[in-house]
């Protein structure tokens, strides 16, 4: 079983990051008072990506609005400050901040999300020869029908609905049986995790990147009928019942995320070896509980045949120790030989949140659920801004590359 996560060959890293920056502001609730603010962000010829308003916390007749804009350069953005201010209040920059030419790109808002999709294999391009379905024609064009939804889906906007055909439910109800003998509760609450619709395989560094928004990128259409308990790639199977119901738990969503935080600008090298922790922990993981060791990869959980045989007798089983666990190579179409157990989800998030120290990415972000953006705490105020939103582990991390290199 794979996930739709892993095409590393993929993620060049020479695409340059643009200059992009996220403004919010405050107008009176009048005619024209918009449409002036809008209209000096044209004059100077910036793209406007993103617009988003809502009522004001401080005046009743005053609105909000965050606004994303793609800039040529760093003094354009202060020069739209200024521009602003004679026409609004409370003009500030919430996520700006130079990065190094030579860092890759990496999303900042959430609706940076919505081109990775572009980036997913398409139909056919990347099902293997040996898959039950390659040569049945009526399966690949209904995965093409339910794989188009994923290309068109943007931000916001409920997740597709598909009507499965008869054969498709029986499919689902042969894997759901067989596997809800062996696969125990799962958590209900709730953490903010996401579903997003892609059409196939997409490469490491965009999945990655997903989950720093705390959004799974998931694939809508079944495997094939004809061998329900076995697929070469991710399927709807792969990501409800074995993905789905751990971002129900706190500190597996929090694991998660810290993984696709460090993925964020990070170089190929230090991707392949982000990669190897993912792989070995939501996709392949293994804790304790008790003086019992359980399965809780969503690669297990969804393979019958490789969830017997990572809980058997039959594999190495290491402790998870993020530096070690980098280098490790892995299968994708047979067995893992090793596995890595932790000693619980929080605990494998501090030490992978202690590994990520030593990445080569010369900066540190913090996502904003406020505003759904990535910033970089580049700035006192920034690590100001993040401490009064109570992300402790975070301000001490950055605290102290701030002395380092002071």
């Amino acid at each position: 079983m794979i996930s739709a996560s892993h095409d590393l060959l993929k993620c060049p890293d020479n695409v340059v990051a643009p200059v992009k920056a996220t403004i919010q502001f405050s107008i009176s609730d009048k005619a024209g008072s918009l449409d002036d603010c809008l209209a000096t962000i044209e004059s100077m010829q910036i793209s406007l990506t993103r617009i988003e308003s809502r009522p004001s916390k401080i005046s009743e007749w005053d609105y909000d609005f965050t606004v994303d804009i793609n800039a040529v350069n760093f003094e354009q953005v202060s020069q739209v400050v200024k521009s602003l201010e004679s026409f609004a209040k409370q003009v500030q920059i919430i996520n700006n901040a130079k990065v190094p030419d030579s860092t890759p790109w990496f999303p900042r808002t959430l609706t940076d999300l919505d081109p990775i999709t572009k980036k997913a294999s398409k139909i056919g391009e990347g099902l293997a020869s040996d898959s039950p379905g390659a040569n049945d024609a009526a399966y690949c064009a209904r995965r093409a029908e339910i794989t188009k939804n994923a290309d068109t889906y943007k931000t916001g906007r409920p997740i597709p609905f598909v009507n499965y055909s008869r054969v498709e439910i029986e499919t689902w109800a042969v894997i759901y049986n067989k596997l809800t003998k062996i696969v125990s509760k799962f958590l209900k609450s709730r953490t903010g995790f996401t579903l997003r619709p892609i059409k196939g395989i997409v490469p490491s560094r965009y999945f990655l990147n997903g989950l720093a928004f705390r959004v799974f990128h998931a694939t809508q259409y079944i495997r094939h009928h004809t061998k329900p308990l076995y697929s070469n790639e991710p399927d709807i199977c792969h990501e409800l019942l074995g993905h789905a119901p751990l971002f129900a738990d706190p500190d597996f969503a929090d694991l998660s995320q810290e993984i696709g935080l460090a993925s964020l600008g990070a170089s190929y090298r230090d991707m392949k070896r982000l990669t190897a922790i993912y792989w070995f922990t939501v996709e392949f993981g293994l804790c304790r509980q008790g003086d019992q060791i359980r399965a809780y990869g969503g690669g297990l959980l969804s393979s019958f045949g490789e969830l017997e045989y990572c809980l058997s007798d039959k594999p190495e089983i290491r402790p998870f120790e993020p530096a070690k666990v980098a280098q490790q190579k892995f299968p994708f179409s047979e067995y893992q030989p090793v596995y890595f157990v932790t000693e619980s989800f929080k605990d494998a998030k501090m030490r992978v949140r202690e590994f990520t120290k030593s990445l080569s990415r010369p900066f540190s972000v913090r996502y904003n659920a406020n505003t759904e953006s990535i910033e970089i705490l580049d700035s006192k105020e920034k690590i100001i801004r993040c401490a009064q939103s109570t992300d402790i582990p975070t301000l001490a991390q950055n605290l102290e590359s701030l002395a380092q290199s002071c």
